[in-house]
């Protein structure tokens, strides 16, 4: 496998991780109450709880995004 597939590889891992954690931010922003519910019927918690648990694992999520995809994106371009 050589360095233009692999950077290549990255850099579309990238945009589809970004472009899902942009739908699940939309949604949680913008729909929040229907999140909620939904959530909220599988797994019993208060609203609070429930905006902790999903902030979390949006920052979580990026932080992965930004390590994983982002960062050998970015090494793969500077030593390409």
């Amino acid at each position: 496998m050589d360095i233009e597939t692999l950077r290549a590889f990255f850099m579309w891992c990238t945009i589809i991780n970004a472009a899902m954690l942009a739908v699940a931010f939309v949604m949680c922003t913008l729909a929040g109450g229907f999140v909620y519910r939904i959530h909220s019927r599988m797994f019993p918690m208060s609203r609070e709880t429930f905006n902790v648990v999903i902030y979390s694992l949006l920052g979580v999520y990026k932080t992965f995004i930004v390590l994983f995809n982002f960062t050998p994106y970015l090494v793969l371009l500077i030593i390409g």
